[in-house]
């Protein structure tokens, strides 16, 4: 009996020296009920429950502790979380190149430029496009600036070499520029280049949407990566909710007439007017009409009345 006891409660968890107490107290021939009763007043809990308990402990910690370990993930957090809002980026690295080179030189450090502008925002998916015979030593015709950044991209898997090859001594270069709006197109990311693609604009409808709304320009100012805060315009949207999957609509502020109290223009006024907030805003003609069309009715009461 004192080894079926044992073997019980030993499967529920429960470890064998708490097991040895309890019945030593209430005796070997106590009932399963009493000694779980006695193992709970006790304190006593299952190995199991135990286990699961900690790890729930260690994600409540605050943030900056000394107490976790770097291997933890916090409770709802996701490495993907910050990047899910955020659309992907493909940057023409050939037009950046040249942009910052002042369309002298393909100076690489304008690529790294906007790679680390995009990363301090969040973007995790960065893809640049670059020419593979940008790769061979720079010729007199066509000099290179930084080259070594390409390397250093290429081994982050953020820099993508286009293909070309030499047939006959002659160089066969792919069009990057049907990499750059392809790919960017099946992620529903953003094209960063200054150039329009035209050619491809008249080649696919879809694409020629697609390169209008998600192209993103930018300049250079004292080697600073600059894209504007209106990309698509004064009334289109902010940069950030360009950028961005899921943009915030900002709240509508009205701008005060500029004329106060001295405006004419009444319901018809498209500045807002706080003295007019209860009352009804009649334009001046308005007003005209609603006056004459009272003295009217007035006046053809009184000819009935002397007429009586």
């Amino acid at each position: 009996v004192h080894q079926s006891k044992m073997d019980f409660f030993c499967k529920l968890g429960y470890s064998k020296e708490d097991i040895c107490k309890v019945l030593e107290n209430l005796g070997q021939e106590a009932l399963e009920d009493d000694v779980l009763k006695e193992l709970i007043r006790m304190g006593s809990k299952p190995q199991a429950l135990e286990s699961q308990a900690q790890p729930s402990q260690l994600k409540l910690v605050a943030r900056g502790s000394c107490s976790t370990t770097p291997g933890l993930k916090w409770l709802g957090e996701d490495e993907s979380d910050s990047s899910d809002s955020l659309r992907p980026i493909v940057i023409d690295g050939s037009n950046v190149a040249m942009s910052h080179g002042n369309k002298e030189v393909f100076s690489c450090w304008g690529i790294q430029l906007a790679v680390d502008w995009f990363r301090e925002r969040g973007h995790t998916y960065i893809k640049v496009f670059v020419p593979l015979w940008r790769k061979e030593p720079p010729r007199q015709d066509s000099p290179i600036a930084d080259q070594h950044i390409l390397g250093e991209l290429e081994k982050q898997s953020v820099l993508v070499y286009t293909p070309s090859r030499k047939v006959k001594g002659k160089r066969v270069v792919c069009y990057d520029d049907r990499y750059i709006v392809k790919v960017a197109y099946e992620k529903d990311g953003v094209i960063v280049s200054n150039d329009h693609y035209r050619d491809l604009q008249n080649e696919n409808p879809e694409w020629k949407w697609f390169i209008e709304q998600r192209l993103l320009m930018y300049s250079f100012v004292c080697n600073r990566f600059m894209p504007p805060d209106d990309p698509l315009g004064r009334h289109g949207p902010t940069l950030s909710n360009f950028l961005s999957k899921k943009p915030v609509l900002p709240e509508r502020k009205w701008q005060p007439c500029p004329y106060g109290k001295k405006c004419t223009y009444g319901n018809k006024c498209k500045f807002y007017h706080p003295e007019r907030q209860h009352q009804a805003q009649l334009s001046v003609a308005d007003e005209l009409r609603a006056k004459t069309k009272v003295l009217s009715a007035l006046g053809k009461e009184e000819e009935r009345c002397r007429c009586s």
